[in-house]
C-alpha cells in the first residue's frame, strides 16, 4: 500500500500457499483481487548505481497491464518504508526501448503469483505471494495495522522480513550454493499447473 507516495510493508514467510489462504480465511480476510501471474523486470545502469543507492526501477506486467515503478531507499525501522512512484504503461516494449536509450539495462527478472486479500473497513491489504523460492505473506498498510494483523496471524516482529525479493533470492542461492540467475519458475508448465487455483 502506498500512502502519499510512501510504501509501508513487511513480508512473512509461510509454509505454503494453502496454509496462507486458510490462515487468512480464518482471520476473516476475503479475496480482493484474484490470483494472477506477475512478470517483473528490474533495470539499472551498467555501474549498478540504483542498486548501490538501494533504489529500484521496475517494469511489471500482469496480463495486459504494465506498470513502471520507482522505489527510493528504505528508511530505518522494523517496517519497510520507502518512497514509491508508479504509472501505468500502455506499451511495455516501447517502455523497455526508452529505458535502454536512457542507459538502463535489464538486470534481474522475477516472477510470482499474487492473490490480494482484505477485510472490510480496514486500511491495509495482505497478499499471498507464491514465488520460486517459497511463499510469503506481504502486509501493506499503516504500521499499527501491520503489527496488529501480524500478531493476529501468529507472527511477531522477529518474523518481519524487509528485504526485497531480489535480496531474498540472492540469500536463497548463497545458502544452497547455487549460481544466481533470474528468480523465475521452471519452464515445465508452472503456469499451467497454477491455473485456476484460488
Amino acid at each position: 500500500m502506498t500512502t502519499g507516495n510512501q510504501e509501508i510493508e513487511i513480508k512473512l514467510r509461510v509454509e505454503d500457499a494453502a496454509k496462507a489462504r486458510g490462515m487468512l480465511r480464518e482471520a476473516g480476510f476475503r479475496v480482493r483481487k484474484r490470483r494472477v501471474f506477475e512478470a517483473n523486470r528490474v533495470y539499472d545502469t551498467a555501474a549498478r548505481s540504483l542498486r548501490a543507492a538501494k533504489q529500484l526501477l521496475r517494469l511489471r506486467t500482469v496480463g495486459a497491464r504494465n506498470q513502471l515503478t520507482f522505489k527510493g531507499a528504505p528508511l530505518p525501522g522494523k517496517h519497510k518504508k520507502r518512497e514509491e512512484w508508479e504509472l501505468t504503461v500502455a506499451d511495455a516494449a516501447a517502455m523497455e526501448a526508452i529505458l535502454t536509450r536512457l542507459g538502463y539495462q535489464l538486470m534481474f527478472r522475477y516472477e510470482k503469483y499474487r492473490t490480494e486479500y482484505s477485510r472490510a473497513e480496514e486500511p491495509g491489504v495482505v497478499t499471498v505471494d507464491e514465488t520460486p523460492i517459497g511463499t510469503f505473506l506481504e502486509l501493506e498498510g499503516p504500521p499499527g495495522w501491520i503489527d496488529r494483523t501480524a500478531r493476529e496471524l501468529g507472527f511477531g516482529a522477529a518474523d518481519y522480513i524487509t528485504l526485497s525479493y531480489g535480496s531474498l533470492y540472492m540469500e536463497y542461492c548463497q545458502v544452497r550454493g547455487v549460481t544466481p540467475g533470474h528468480m523465475v519458475f521452471a519452464a515445465t508448465g508452472a503456469r499451467a499447473r497454477g491455473a485456476g487455483r484460488r
